[in-house]
């Protein structure tokens, strides 16, 4: 092992006591929030759910100009027409996700109408909610195509301009779910599972990038109509997130480059748990709190 080999090994163990204590005075003196004035947001899946309120709370925040993808022109219009009366210009666009050649059609045309998008939030997705045996093909592909590759699709067309820019953030919005699978779900926690890990690479891809940061969000159940029905089985001690309150955090976690944010907190316990647990152990976690049997009510949107 030559010197620079030592040095560096003898550093390392520094450098992490370091980064924890920096992250531990974080949590008492806050960094400084990103000024969102001059940003340009594309929130996709906009039009409704988390969708809606992380459109409110950018505008909120002071965002510039929002730009909403979804499938649903309805909700499209009535969330852009809301912010619009917030004060923030807002625009709205047709887009399929899962669609790679018409994310990269939309994305020419965003750049042309509106603007260089500086905060990508990647939030669309759908759930099938069923067993595999019980799961149409093309429905799996479809979950596949929105949650997962249509991520590839849309940083792909977005991600080169901040990086040029030395501007910009990438937001995902995942779910604890890719880390914790249940069963009825299968397409969704495969999908979100690969989504999480394509965003811990792209992360670490951009270490030397400056100004370019991201975040994935991994909340619990929320309460939004694409997973209506499902239910724990203790409620009041695990109720279901409220979508305004995930759209905030996910707002401030943007503001103050955080790059994982699991909500709430307790779901830190969990993933703590897996690591260690033996399989029979998790398995009846699982059955105790429900989450064994909590897709057999759901009737969620698709």
């Amino acid at each position: 092992m030559d010197w620079k080999s030592l040095g560096s090994a003898l550093f390392f163990p520094i450098q992490m006591v370091y980064f924890l204590l920096k992250a531990a005075v974080c949590l008492f003196f806050p960094s400084r929030l990103r000024d969102m004035s001059g940003d340009v947001v594309l929130i996709t899946g906009g039009g409704r759910g988390i969708g809606r309120h992380l459109a409110r709370e950018f505008a909120k925040q002071g965002a510039k100009k929002l730009i909403l993808w979804g499938r649903t022109e309805k909700c499209l219009k009535e969330t852009c027409e809301e912010i619009k009366l917030m004060g923030t210009e807002c625009h709205y666009f047709l887009c399929d996700v899962g669609n790679r050649e018409e994310v990269y059609q939309q994305a020419k045309v965003v750049r042309e109408r509106v603007g260089d998008v500086t905060i990508l939030v990647n939030n669309a997705a759908v759930v099938h909610g069923k067993s595999l045996m019980d799961s149409d093909d093309d429905a799996l592909l479809k979950s596949q195509h929105i949650n997962t590759l249509g991520q590839f699709w849309t940083t792909k067309a977005f991600l080169p301009r901040m990086l040029e820019l030395q501007n910009g953030h990438v937001v995902c919005i995942n779910s604890v779910l890719s880390q914790s699978s249940i069963p009825g779900a299968i397409d969704y926690c495969t999908s979100k599972a690969s989504s999480f890990a394509f965003m811990e690479s792209l992360t670490l891809g951009l270490l030397d990038c400056p100004g370019v940061g991201t975040t994935t969000v991994l909340p619990f159940h929320t309460n939004t109509e694409m997973f209506q029905g499902m239910r724990v089985r203790f409620p009041n001690l695990f109720p279901p997130l409220k979508p305004e309150t995930v759209a905030r955090r996910t707002v401030e976690a943007v503001q103050k480059n955080t790059a994982l944010l699991y909500l709430p907190w307790t779901m830190h316990a969990l993933i703590i748990l897996k690591s260690f647990m033996p399989q029979q152990a998790l398995e009846e976690i699982h059955k105790f709190s429900g989450s064994y049997t909590c897709m057999n009510t759901f009737k969620g949107r698709t």
